[in-house]
């Protein structure tokens, strides 16, 4: 088992806890406040997934309060639990990123800590990558960042619903890999202790599965990652199979 060098982002702000009424849209979910049912808050939802088998009627949703009043919303959604209320899902899709340009910086993935430079947001080929890592002994390499959030049976499962943005994208990075003109990864962040590996999620998204093996059969690496979560903040956690 790999382990990486302690990569944590604190919740350096109080977590409110309700339960999750409805999603009127993709970024907007209802709760009720803890002991009153009826006094209830709108919530912007910070990762666009469909999240159907986490947010379920009456399930415990931690929120923070952001307040702004340029924002429609005063509070923001961080943590739901788990179906069977045993562990905490991350449901802010921008974590993963800031963990790992932070495990980056700090050399924490085994894999990539041979590189010299780091650049975020690198856009080649009309597409945006997470990161482009540089060193002068070896290829530029593309590294795209997956947030899992669905996990079934023990596996994570990406995506969680059809993205036809994110098959094209992963298509462009083999066709990178084919010219040589970089190197490539995807690396999946499961933000939830409760799986032993990742995959594409063929019955949801087959395009996105063929275009995931294509890429594999590129030379792209293809990783996997937990995160360990509490009500403290977000960790990054091992190495899992990833296929």
């Amino acid at each position: 088992m790999v382990v990486a060098k302690q990569v944590f982002y604190s919740f350096n702000f109080p977590l409110v806890r309700t339960r999750f009424v409805e999603r009127p849209n993709r970024f907007l979910i209802r709760c009720a406040l803890e002991g009153n049912d009826k006094d209830r808050v709108e919530a912007h939802l910070p990762d666009p997934g469909r999240l159907k088998e986490l947010l379920v009627p009456g399930r415990s949703v931690w929120l923070r309060s952001v307040p702004n009043s340029k924002r429609k919303t005063q509070w923001s959604a961080v943590l739901c639990e788990t179906p069977d209320g045993n562990a905490l899902v991350s449901i802010d899709a921008t974590f993963p990123n800031r963990l790992i340009v932070r495990a980056l910086e700090m050399k924490a993935l085994e894999e990539f800590s041979s590189y010299a430079s780091i650049k975020a947001e690198y856009t080649v080929a009309g597409s945006r990558w997470d990161f482009l890592l540089e060193d002068p002994d070896k290829e530029p390499l593309l590294i795209e960042v997956k947030s899992v959030t669905l996990v079934e049976n023990g596996i994570g499962l990406f995506p969680d619903a059809v993205t036809a943005r994110g098959a094209k994208h992963v298509r462009t990075l083999s066709k990178l890999i084919r010219e040589r003109r970089y190197d490539g990864a995807i690396l999946f962040v499961v933000q939830r202790e409760d799986a032993k590996a990742v995959k594409a999620a063929e019955q949801i998204d087959p395009a996105f599965a063929s275009a995931l093996e294509e890429a594999r059969q590129a030379g792209v690496r293809i990783l996997g990652r937990l995160c360990n979560v509490s009500l403290e903040g977000i960790s990054l956690g091992e190495v899992i199979e990833a296929g």
